[in-house]
Order: structure tokens, then C-alpha cells, then sequence
């Protein structure tokens, strides 16, 4: 039924905009009761848990940060069958994020090209909401993913971090830095060393027990990522995100004169699957076997999720192919890792 729904009617509406009317739909989940209803029908039948961060994780599959930005529809993300939700990227001053359009399907490639910029009404607007959420029962692992306000020179990159930390790791279960958005001027420098490190040490302070994590880009030479891998487990951090979009547009089977006209932006979706798993195997080649280290990039099916924990990935995370699968993706995941568990046995 969605694939007809998404072919005769979101397919002719601005992507932005079938984003919304989604999110509305998943946010009104638990206003009217049901999440509890759905979250039986969604939810693994096997035990499929995973304990990593000091936290359990009911699934390993989990919706990355860019689906809910301010932290508005965790519970009903929780209730189709998200083992986690990581909420983001907040920033510490409000911002609207670039013009319009800024967010393009590619569907031949299964594929999204964004341009947001962190458009978001800032970490002090979403504390409210994400201490409420923080006391509901049977929510899912709540994690929150800070980046730089636009407005803020690279040079104060740290303080404009640690405004968002003091504010917000109190809240989630983990944190994450994100330094790898291509959407925001000077944000990937971060990711160099000497920037980084000074970095990620004041936000670790700053968060004090709250486990922390970084996110880094796909474009990241191997070197590199060998060495951030480094890094995070010298500084004691708690995990990697990886990766976020990619500036790629290589092998896309889409028509290049659309790909073009879309313009600057991250690609996400299926075509980063083959960097993303390439970038785990090598962090994971490097880092303690109880460092978390969570896979994301391309990942459409039940087999892709397998796929990813058996190269070593303690969780993963997807979102583009939330868009071209419809609600019940989750729960078709879960019940995929289900079938290989029991498959296993």
C-alpha cells in the first residue's frame, strides 16, 4: 500500500512538505493513545537487545539524527519500532536553516539530497520538551546530537558546543558532536585533529557521566579515519557515529541533469551504503571491542542491519530509507532480524 501511496501522492509534493505531513502523522501517536497498541505490533518478537553506553537497547536499529530535529515525535518513533531515536542536530542559537527548496529525492537511487542547516529552534526551546520525554515510561534510548550554530565562528566552535552540552546532556542518554555535516560553512574543519581534540575534551568534561560519541563524514580519507578512531578511544569517549552525508555523486543512477539541479547538499541513502560499512570495518579494525560503534549510511533491509552488526557495529541507524518505506519500516527491520535470529538457531 505505501509504495502505491508514495508514487501516486508524496512523490508530487515538495519533499519538505511530505516530511512534514509524516512527522505530524507520528507525532500524534501518543496524543491519541496508540502508542502503546502500535508499539506491540512493531516491537521485536525475539529478543534482539543489545547493552552498550550503560544503557539497553530493545533493537539495534535505530532512526538518526535529521528525522526529528527539535525533539518532537520520539515517543512515536519509539512506538513503530525504533530501538533508539537520536534527536538533532540542536545548536545553541536557533536558526532557521538555508532557503528553500533544500531537501530532493533521487528516487532511481533510492536516494536524498539535503541542504538544511541544522534548521532547528535551538537546544534552550527543546530542553522543556526533552525533560518531559526523559520521564516517560517505556520510551525509547534517547539520544541527542549538538552541533555549531551558523552564526558562530569556527574559532569559538568550543563554547558555542559547550552551551548545548550544559543544557542538554543532562537529558539524553547519550550525546553525540556532530562535525560532519557538509551543510554548515567551516563545520568539517572540526573533524582535523587539532581542532577536534581541544574539542571533544571540553565537551567531555562538560558532559560529565553522559556518554558521548562523535560523528564523522564518509569523505574522511582512511588515514583519517584511523586516526579520529584514534583519538576518540585516547580521550576516552564512549562511541562513533558513521558516518553522515556524503559530497559524492558517483554512481548515481539518477539523471544528471536532475542531480545538478539539485545542487549543493549531503547525499543519503543507498548509494553511501558501500563507503559507510567500508569506514566501519575500519574503525572497528582499531578500537576496543566494547568501544559503541554505530553503523549508518544506505541501510534499507533486515539483511543490511545484519549485515552491519556482524562487520561490528554495536548499533545501527537509518532514516533516508524511512522516506521511500513508509511507517512500518522499523517494524520490517525487526521482524527481518527476527527471522536471521531464529534462522540462526
Amino acid at each position: 500500500m505505501y509504495p502505491l501511496f508514495f508514487s501516486l501522492i508524496l512523490t508530487r509534493l515538495d519533499p519538505e512538505r511530505a516530511h512534514h505531513l509524516a512527522f505530524s502523522a507520528i507525532q500524534m501517536l501518543p496524543r491519541l493513545g496508540l502508542s502503546r497498541a502500535v508499539h506491540h505490533f512493531t516491537r521485536p518478537r525475539t529478543d534482539l537487545s543489545v547493552s552498550t553506553l550503560g544503557l539497553r537497547f530493545e533493537s539495534p536499529f535505530g532512526v538518526a539524527a535529521g528525522f526529528d530535529k527539535d525533539g518532537e515525535a520520539v515517543l512515536g518513533l519509539g512506538a513503530l519500532g525504533f530501538g533508539h531515536v537520536e534527536v538533532g542536530t540542536l545548536t545553541a542559537v536557533a536558526q532557521p536553516g538555508n532557503p528553500r527548496p533544500r531537501l530532493f529525492r533521487l528516487i532511481p537511487d533510492h536516494a536524498v539530497i539535503n541542504r538544511m542547516g541544522f534548521n532547528n529552534r535551538g537546544a534552550a526551546a527543546a530542553a522543556p520538551r526533552l525533560t518531559r520525554i526523559r520521564h516517560v515510561a517505556g520510551r525509547p534510548v534517547l539520544g541527542i546530537n549538538i552541533g555549531k550554530s551558523r552564526v558562530t565562528a569556527v574559532d569559538d566552535a568550543i563554547e558555542d558546543y559547550l552551551v548545548s552540552t550544559r543544557l542538554l546532556a543532562p537529558l539524553a542518554d547519550y550525546l553525540v558532536v556532530n562535525v560532519s555535516s557538509p551543510n554548515t560553512p567551516g563545520l568539517r574543519g572540526l573533524q582535523e585533529l587539532d581542532r577536534l581534540a581541544p574539542l571533544l575534551t571540553a565537551v567531555k568534561e562538560a558532559a560529565a557521566s553522559t556518554p558521548l560519541l562523535v560523528k564523522i563524514a564518509p569523505d574522511l580519507s582512511d588515514e583519517e579515519v584511523l586516526r579520529i578512531s584514534g583519538l576518540a578511544v585516547e580521550l576516552g569517549l564512549d562511541g562513533i557515529i558513521a558516518t553522515n552525508t556524503t559530497l559524492s555523486r558517483e554512481n548515481l543512477k539518477t539523471e544528471s541533469a536532475v542531480v545538478t539541479a539539485a545542487g549543493a547538499g549531503g547525499l543519503s541513502g543507498a548509494p553511501l551504503a558501500g563507503r559507510s560499512l567500508e569506514v566501519l570495518t575500519l574503525i572497528r579494525s582499531v578500537v576496543p571491542g566494547d568501544f559503541c560503534v554505530v553503523s549508518v549510511g544506505g541501510v534499507d533491509t533486515a539483511e543490511d542491519v545484519a549485515e552491519r552488526l556482524a562487520a561490528g557495529a554495536t548499533l545501527v541507524q537509518g532514516y533516508t530509507a524511512f522516506l521511500y518505506r513508509g511507517p512500518l519500516w522499523a517494524r520490517r527491520i525487526n521482524r527481518g532480524l527476527d527471522r536471521l535470529r531464529t534462522g540462526a538457531r
